[in-house]
Order: structure tokens, then sequence, then C-alpha cells
């Protein structure tokens, strides 16, 4: 139990510490604090007669600052994506005929998400076609509108099997 507590400790400590670091290099004080170092630097640089070593100490400083940045901003992307993801799952459950399927549809394969893509490309479609512009399609009607014109129209019926053909 004493191990689980400390891990919850070192992780609340990283949060903090991730959140703070994040806050502040995001400022202006830490823009123009990178700026000062940088002007006294090129400064110094006839002091040091422009040596490797002077070049190296700006080189070796902004690598190592850059390096450890790549994880901070990764770490706050991650944290922002999974809060949004959260917001837009709560607005999905909330909305009456709205489709399920889309909660959670970040964790879906890369062909999954493409087939979902070709959905709303139709529903986009479909919201062009319509005189009412406050006239709105869910996935599921899209599909049976779809299937219903299919049914109803030997042209589309007659294509679907030509394009068939033709990608064999």
């Amino acid at each position: 139990m004493a191990k689980s507590i400390n891990e919850t400790r070192k992780n609340n400590f990283f949060e903090k510490f991730a959140n703070a670091a994040t806050k502040f290099t995001g400022s202006s004080v830490a823009f123009i604090s990178a700026t000062a170092i940088v002007i006294i630097w090129a400064v110094t640089g006839p002091l040091f007669n422009y040596s490797e070593t002077w070049q190296l100490v700006i080189n070796t400083g902004t690598t190592i600052i850059t390096f450890l940045m790549v994880f901070l901003i990764q770490k706050a992307q991650n944290k922002d994506g999974k809060a949004i993801q959260l917001k837009l799952n709560e607005l999905i459950a909330a909305q009456q005929g709205a489709s399920n399927r889309m909660v959670d549809i970040e964790d879906l394969s890369e062909k999954e998400l493409d087939q979902l893509h070709k959905f709303y490309v139709t529903i986009a479609t479909l919201a062009k076609k319509e005189a009412d512009i406050h006239c709105s399609h869910s996935i599921d009607v899209a599909k049976e509108l779809n299937e219903s014109k299919l049914k109803s129209n030997k042209h589309f019926k007659h294509h679907d099997n030509e394009s068939a053909r033709s990608k064999s």
C-alpha cells in the first residue's frame, strides 16, 4: 500500500511540475529571459574572441533545453488531447440522436477512421442537396437514405455494380 501512495505522490509531483513548467515556458517572462540570454551571449562574443567554446555554450544550452521541451510539450499535448476527447465524448453522449459509435473513436485504426470519414463525406454531400439548411443527418440516417435510394432507383444500383466491376 505504501508503494502505491509513493507512486501517487511522485505522479502528483511530476504533474504539478509539468503544469508549472508548461505555464512558465509559455509566458512572456520566459520568452524575455531567453531573448536576454541570447543577447548577453552575443554581446560577450568579442570578449571570448568568438571561440569554439563560446559557440559551444549556446549550442549545448539550447540543445538541452530543446530536448527537454519536446517531452514537456508532448506531455501537455497528451493531457489536452485527452481532455478534449473526454469533453467531446460527453457532448456526444448527451445529445439525443447522436451516434454513440463516435465515442472513443481515437482508439480506432487508421483504416476504420478512413471508413468513418467516408460516411461523413456522404453526409456532407447529402446536406448540400437539402433545401433546408437546418436539416441534419446521422451516419445511420445517411445509410438508410442511401439504401432506400438504391432500392427505388435502378440507375443507382446499376452504377454501383459497374463501379464494383471496374474496381476488380
